[in-house]
């Protein structure tokens, strides 16, 4: 068993393929070895009732007269002709009375055959009336078929005078039926080896797909993402297969590099206000505490980057924590109160950078996690407050469409280029990197924002026109009504 499953699967396809093909080849084989067997017997046995029906007719119609002073029956008295007129050079009769004594055997001739002894069991059979009894019985060594035909007083008598036994050889039956073994046995052993050729070449063939994704999970397990299947025309199993494993590959290489971009992000971020902090301590330490005026302003520098660098860790910590489905705590909420109190801590936000209005929705109550909705909206409506410009009116709406909650935040500013707007969701990604430093943005607002809104089973996307302002929609399943989001 052990062999069977260590065995390639190419081997055990073909050897199963042959292992079936040779068990139909068998049945098939034994099924027309033993009907051909059947019909010969019949048709051999069917010839010598044929042949002997006239003589037996013409005997029991007109027999001998008796000689004088003779009362023997009349099968006596014909038995000895009538067995000999069925007897011949393949084929030797012997005459029976209804008590299953012989009263006459056919043989005169060394050629003729030796008959076998009568068996009762089978002859019994013929004297109470059975018409077609045959068997084969054996005779030093060879194989005999027998028949017995009831004779009787007249045509549908019921009067059986007694029994004909008639036999044969059955070696030219038994020479055709060697020869058809041979000729089956040729064609089985010629079929399956073709078979195993062919059963071979195909399972090599349709496994040749397979063969090749191992060699490429190993040189991807090498460390070379950059290697794919790649199976041209191949629509079967196989080729589906592979065109999966090749989408899949590709989708780990963009983790992986998304990965590398992250970490390498990220220690860039980090590593700028760290080397503030070291720069204004290396200062310090160099004599400038003895100036107040820099020491505060060293100070207030140091502060504001390890605020930076605060508020950076735990932007982090929270798409860390967004990895575990027990971050969020939803229960429902009701939109129309709920943005309404948004409303207030969003014009504080605001101050004197620009406008935050709410346009009025339908009574919609979504499945949500308010603090993680309001950090969303915050994030949001941060976004466009710096990167829209002074003045800007930032609007906040909702609507109902198909089972969700839409909701969007809209500012009226610049917009964003269309080269910058497939990224804006990536992480440390800034399309004007020296205002968002100057503004103390890390790059990570957005992309926690679609983390939280994916983390409840939405979708965020974004619209802008240059010149037209940008809209950012996201979408949050509604409560249905037995308390479960729909």
């Amino acid at each position: 068993m052990q062999l069977w499953h260590d065995s390639p699967l190419r081997v055990r396809l073909t050897l199963l393929y042959v292992g079936l093909l040779a068990a139909l080849l068998c049945l098939l084989g034994s099924v027309l070895y033993w009907d051909t067997r059947r019909f010969l017997i019949e048709s051999t046995a069917l010839r010598l009732r044929a042949q002997a029906k006239p003589v037996i007719e013409h005997w029991l119609s007109s027999p001998p007269p008796p000689p004088p002073a003779d009362d023997s029956s009349i099968l006596a008295r014909i038995a000895p002709s009538l067995a000999a007129d069925l007897t011949s050079r393949d084929t030797v009769a012997l005459v029976l009375d209804a008590e299953g004594e012989t009263l006459a055997v056919g043989r005169r001739l060394l050629e003729e055959p030796v008959p076998p002894p009568p068996d009762p069991r089978y002859y019994s059979r013929a004297l109470a009336g059975e018409n077609e009894v045959n068997y084969i019985a054996s005779l030093d060594g060879e194989h005999v078929l027998v028949l017995l035909i009831p004779l009787r007083s007249a045509p549908g008598s019921a009067d059986i005078l007694g029994v004909v036994q008639l036999s044969t050889s059955m070696s030219p039956v038994e020479q055709l039926l060697t020869r058809q073994r041979l000729l089956l046995g040729l064609g089985s052993a010629f079929a399956l080896a073709i078979g195993t050729l062919l059963g071979l070449w195909l399972t090599t063939s349709a496994l040749q797909g397979l063969t090749r994704m191992v060699a490429t999970c190993r040189r991807i397990a090498a460390g070379d993402l950059s290697q794919r299947v790649n199976l041209p025309h191949h629509n079967d199993e196989v080729g589906q297969l592979a065109r999966a494993f090749d989408e899949m590959v590709s989708r780990i290489e963009d983790a992986f590099e998304a990965q590398r971009n992250f970490v390498a992000s990220a220690a860039h971020e980090l590593r700028t206000p760290l080397t503030a902090i070291q720069g204004s301590l290396e200062v310090l330490m160099m004599g400038a505490q003895d100036d107040p005026a820099a020491v505060a302003r060293l100070t207030q520098g140091m502060y504001r980057e390890a605020t930076r660098l605060s508020r950076l860790c735990e932007q982090l910590l929270d798409l860390a924590r967004l990895r575990t489905p027990t971050y969020l705590h939803r229960r429902p909420v009701p939109l129309a109160e709920f943005l309404a109190d948004f409303l207030q801590q969003a014009r504080l936000l605001a101050r004197d950078d620009g406008e935050v209005v709410l346009r009025p929705g339908p009574s919609l109550t979504v499945h949500a996690d308010p603090d993680a909705l309001t950090q969303i909206l915050f994030n949001l409506v941060a976004n466009g407050l710096q990167h829209a410009g002074p003045g800007v009116t930032v609007t906040i709406g909702w609507e109902e469409t198909a089972g969700y909650a839409r909701l969007w935040v809209a500012d009226d500013g610049p917009g964003i280029p269309p080269e910058i707007l497939p990224h804006i969701f990536e992480p440390f990604y800034r399309g004007d990197r020296s205002r968002s430093r100057r503004q103390g943005g890390a790059g990570l607002g957005l992309t926690l924002a679609r983390a939280l809104v994916e983390a409840h089973g939405g979708r965020i996307s974004v619209q802008s026109t240059p010149g037209a302002g940008t809209t950012f929609s996201l979408t949050l399943p509604l409560l249905s009504t037995n308390g479960d989001s729909s």
